[in-house]
């Protein structure tokens, strides 16, 4: 009776557990369609065409965990228009973001073609070609209409009233799930907006993308501003159809110059976007600060199908060796606060990914996730950020970033001991210096990278490692060795067997 009670105080039965509630937000598109609206929904007979065309053989559905559902009726569908000679299979789950095209584990069953299904960042794959498949949701257009036209009537008539010359632009953005009725809104929103003399632009998604080809890849706001501004119309206003998500927040960001509004269709309002971004912003800048006061940073690998990601990593750890800091590569797959608080060396990570899924602001973290435009922030010198913010792995290797906030500080000679004053903790620290630079003494050579061995007195010299910096500095290094204290003791036969009955067992 007494054991029963200590078990019971100690450890549970897992009853709570097992019937927990959890409630979970799923998109009622995704729920109910009937067997009829697959063929029209998912664009079977267009995906079937393109596999038939381009003959290929293997072929693999890349879904998002909440169409996978729906993963086995459009294998049977494709599988039987497809006919013969078409190997199909479904990946059910994806390497890092479900945006992103998970080309690794296309890879490990050989496969020459991705259809990609649902929400989709639409980055340029790497190596294999592949067929988007968005999706239909459901949409009012009359009433999108009606929303938008009424706010964006109010801006420019206030935009009109105080410059009657220019000509403002209205730049339509969407969720890739609402592109089946995006030249319908854009041709009617235009038309609403014609007596206020605006023009819409609206650049169709491409539904296909294929490896080491720009041509089909969708225009950036960038490049569409740039074609505005050369026809002498500088004014763009952002009109963006979808909820709350990471595309919206990263568009608000990207392009904080910009007057932004978006329609919900699941709430059926609208209301300006903008007015949050100057937040936004100010959240990352809070976390640049904290890149400043890194000196060991990890690069993590968030996308291995994004093309130039590769060249990406080889220019962040270019950047790092320059000013002295520490960097060390590392591949855990989809992020969590659990994986990352292994590395405890590291005070600052950097997150090499699609531009959806680069900006992480979970505050379950430990250390701080910044951008690879960020880490070009916090390495410049204080008051050199203008508020441009860029994700786009070619703006960042064309050296645009740079550009906009001035060449990486080089070390010009200036006492390496000297403290700098941290706006995180309001106190000067010592920051520490590793690697070697041609005009830089290296750290092997100073005090620093002289260590206690053991409890003799004896020291070694650490080869440039942080990590070992960081174990030496633990009250706890773990169990001692104790090398040529301890005699070896004698080899002895061990367990054979199984772990329910090895051999030497007695029942």
């Amino acid at each position: 009776m007494t054991d029963g009670l200590a078990v019971s105080t100690f450890s549970a039965s897992g009853e709570d557990a097992i019937t927990r509630t959890i409630e979970l937000n799923i998109e009622t598109s995704t729920q109910d369609i009937a067997p009829s609206d697959f063929l029209e929904i998912y664009e079977i007979d267009r995906t079937v065409a393109s596999i038939v065309e381009g003959d290929f053989k293997r072929i693999a559905l890349q879904f998002p965990d909440e169409l996978l559902r729906h993963s086995v009726p459009i294998y049977r569908l494709l599988k039987n228009e497809a006919g013969e000679g078409h190997d199909i299979y479904v990946l059910a789950d994806t390497s890092y973001g479900s945006c992103c095209v998970d080309e690794v584990a296309a890879q490990h069953i050989d496969a020459d073609l991705i259809v990609h299904y649902g929400h989709a960042c639409l980055s340029q794959p790497s190596r294999l070609p592949v067929i988007y498949v968005f999706g239909k949701k459901h949409i009012d257009v009359d009433d999108c209409i009606n929303q938008l036209g009424e706010c964006l009537t109010t801006k420019l008539q206030q935009h009109t009233n105080n410059d009657s010359d220019s000509r403002p632009t209205v730049l339509l953005r969407y969720d890739v799930g609402y592109s089946y009725r995006a030249d319908i809104i854009a041709h009617r929103l235009e038309g609403r907006l014609q007596s206020l003399n605006t023009r819409v632009l609206h650049h169709p998604l491409p539904t296909r993308l294929d490896p080491k080809t720009t041509a089909q890849s969708p225009k950036t706001l960038e490049q569409t501003s740039a074609e505005v501004d050369e026809d002498g119309h500088a004014d763009v206003i952002i009109a963006y159809i979808g909820g709350e998500s990471l595309n919206l927040t990263n568009l608000l960001m990207t392009h904080s110059h910009c007057e932004a509004y978006g329609y919900d269709p699941s709430t059926r309002s609208a209301h300006v976007e903008s007015h949050r971004t100057n937040k936004l912003l100010m959240r990352r800048f809070a976390m640049v600060q904290r890149a400043r006061d890194a000196d060991v940073f990890g690069i993590l690998i968030g996308t291995l199908g994004v093309t130039s990601y590769l060249p990406l990593i080889v220019h962040v750890r270019k950047l790092l060796a320059r000013a002295q800091k520490k960097s060390y590569t590392i591949s855990v797959g989809k992020l969590n606060p659990a994986k990352l608080a292994n590395f405890m060396e590291i005070e600052c990570f950097i997150l090499i990914a699609c531009p959806e899924n680069s900006v992480i602001d979970a505050k379950e973290f430990l250390r701080p996730i910044i951008t690879p435009f960020e880490l070009e922030v916090a390495l410049q010198a204080e008051g050199t950020w203008s508020g441009r913010y860029v994700l786009d792995f070619g703006k960042l290797l064309a050296g645009d970033s740079e550009g906009d906030l001035g060449a990486i500080d080089e070390d010009k000679g200036d006492d390496p001991d000297q403290p700098t004053f941290s706006l995180i903790t309001g106190k000067y620290r010592q920051a520490k210096r590793f690697g070697t630079q041609d005009n830089a003494t290296p750290t092997e050579g100073t005090s620093a990278a002289l260590t206690l061995r053991n409890q003799d007195g004896a020291v070694s010299k650490l080869a440039d490692s942080a990590a070992a910096l960081f174990l030496f500095s633990r009250s706890y290094q773990g169990l001692e060795t104790k090398i040529g204290e301890d005699s070896p003791s004698v080899l002895e036969q061990g367990r054979s067997g199984i772990a329910r009955g090895y051999s030497d067992d007695h029942a």
